[in-house]
């Protein structure tokens, strides 16, 4: 209710402005205008103004006029890839605002290219980089608009790590220790790029000293995939987490994020 509220707020400055332009256009005597104040003064048009512009720049994210519509229908999560970002021209509190577009490739059925309208600031302005993979929300009835997925969500995180391991972006031999081990804290001790390269990716050969909580630490060997912008949190004595088993504890998998649940 309160956005059809600001919305019909905002149309109707909207349509004053026109109209009071196009009087001003065509020579229309505004003391005898149609529309309300607009004899006045200067000072109404300016209220108006800057009302109107208020409005767009802060209502915007509230009341839908800044933003593309929510993604509604038959609503399902999976990876995407990033296409193109381009800046829109709104900026929020020194926030530029982004038109993020990106590929989805459904589970059945043909892919397509969503939009995304969102405020990025300049620190996540980096990991949203063309062939980047997103987790996304879309709807097959609803191709034009996709959304962020919620990456505390453990179906979202299912889904990135099941597209990577499709991919090969995680050894085979570290998919169990990925994906049911228990995550402890590690370090890095060594680190030598391996010369490969897979969807945009560099692999990197580490020696990491795992330090459970309360245990003794033991080294291991292992490797990673990594965007190239993420390669300095692997540099030696860069604090980062780590997967094992317990009946394997040196097929070790890592990442620099800590997962909860694990």
């Amino acid at each position: 209710m309160f956005r059809v509220v600001i919305m019909i707020i905002w149309l109707l400055l909207s349509a004053w402005l026109v109209i009071w332009t196009g009087e001003g256009l065509f020579g229309v005597d505004q003391r005898q205008s149609i529309l309300p104040f607009a004899g006045d003064t200067i000072g109404a048009p300016v209220l108006i103004g800057v009302a109107w512009g208020l409005i767009l720049t802060f209502g915007g994210t509230m009341s839908g006029l800044g933003r593309r519509k929510t993604v509604r229908g038959d609503v399902q999560t999976g990876v995407g890839r990033i296409v193109e970002v381009s800046r829109t021209g709104l900026t929020v509190n020194d926030v530029p605002q982004y038109d993020i577009f990106i590929r989805v490739t459904p589970r059945t059925g043909e892919e397509f290219i969503g939009q995304l309208r969102m405020l990025v600031d300049a620190a996540d302005l980096v990991a949203l980089q063309p062939d980047a993979p997103v987790p996304v929300r879309y709807s097959l009835t609803d191709q034009d608009t996709v959304e962020l997925a919620d990456l505390t969500d453990p179906a979202v995180r299912d889904a990135m790590m099941q597209w990577r391991i499709e991919r090969g972006l995680i050894d085979p031999r570290l998919v169990r220790a990925r994906t049911t081990g228990i995550q402890v804290p590690a370090s890095v001790l060594e680190i030598t790029p391996t010369g490969r390269r897979l969807d945009g990716q560099v692999e990197l050969a580490l020696k990491v000293l795992m330090a459970p909580v309360g245990a003794a630490t033991w080294e291991a060997h292992t490797t990673v995939f990594a965007y190239p912008q993420a390669v300095p949190y692997f540099q030696v004595g860069s604090p980062i987490w780590a997967f094992y088993r317990r009946e394997d504890p040196q097929t070790v998998a890592v990442t620099i994020e800590k997962e909860d649940g694990r």
